[in-house]
């Protein structure tokens, strides 16, 4: 994943900012509506080039195994294409009962058109995303650099009319979003309004995304490791401020790990699996402790 990359690392204040104050306010009005917060960690992809030395010898099917090791998947595939319905329920029928899909919204709805007039669309995707029940997580909208707050009421038009029954996040890049505070006032009540997840991308080169404003009871973290001995003690930091979320009403840990270039995702991700069950005694699935070195 290049978005974020920087020539040196090594140069990045890697600390996370402080927690928004109004994310403890959204997460109060949920706050022991749930006994458990239920976590998802996993990589954005599952195919044996990118995860390179992650499979056995002999295995012959990339996601079946996947999905042995990890209990969901950031589906990035269906940001090129609508699957077909056979294609979802191949790739649902593949993983164990307790495996989720979290997969992108196509770009010719978010990318080409630009949200404009993509309702048929919006509703073919949907329709054919649902067939993941009851494996389906969440879908997410991407939205391009250049979609900015003169395009708000495109953004506002997509949420209220998004179908109902399908969890969305959005993740917007476009710096305005985050450096007008009137601005991202308005965004963080829109979203909050129609109940929609907003995106925290952690990633060397654009520190304004991690934002930390929650607008649901859910954490939606898009972590882009920069192949840097700082990955996982970035991690260590993600794992104390989970648990000042749970401890103000966290119901849901959506959290996939990406790298600019993917050599140790796997393992960031089972070691950051492995730090959240120690310190918060969870039982998130993941690799068995020296199953990937």
């Amino acid at each position: 994943m290049k978005f974020g990359k920087v020539e040196n690392p090594g140069s990045v204040d890697f600390v996370l900012p402080p927690d928004h104050p109004d994310s403890k306010k959204v997460l109060a009005r949920s706050k022991g509506n749930k006994p458990k917060v239920c976590v998802n960690v996993g990589c954005a992809k599952w195919n044996r080039t990118d995860l390179k030395g992650f499979y056995p010898r002999g295995t012959k099917d990339e996601l079946a195994y996947y999905a042995t090791q990890f209990n969901s998947i950031e589906l990035n595939a269906t940001f090129y294409n609508i699957p077909s319905i056979n294609q979802v329920e191949t790739w649902r029928n593949k993983t164990p009962d307790d495996f989720r899909f979290f997969p992108k919204i196509t770009n010719s709805i978010s990318h080409y058109k630009r949200l404009i007039n993509v309702g048929e669309l919006v509703e073919d995707y949907c329709f054919k995303i649902s067939n993941f029940n009851p494996k389906l997580g969440m879908v997410f909208l991407q939205l391009h650099d250049n979609f900015s707050y003169k395009d708000f009421d495109r953004l506002r038009g997509f949420l209220t009319k998004f179908p109902p029954g399908i969890p969305l996040a959005v993740e917007l890049r476009n710096k305005e979003w985050f450096s007008d505070e009137k601005i991202s006032s308005e965004l963080y009540s829109l979203l909050e309004e129609n109940e929609t997840a907003n995106i925290i991308v952690d990633t060397a080169g654009r520190r304004d995304m991690l934002h930390m404003r929650l607008t649901t009871p859910t954490a939606f973290v898009r972590y882009v490791g920069a192949n840097h001995p700082t990955d996982y003690s970035r991690l260590d930091d993600w794992v104390e401020r989970v648990g000042v979320w749970i401890e103000n009403g966290l119901e849901n840990l959506y959290f996939f790990v990406h790298q600019n270039l993917e050599k140790e995702s796997p393992l960031l991700s089972a070691y950051f699996i492995s730090k959240l069950n120690e310190k918060y005694s969870l039982n998130v699935r993941g690799p068995r402790q020296g199953s990937l070195l």
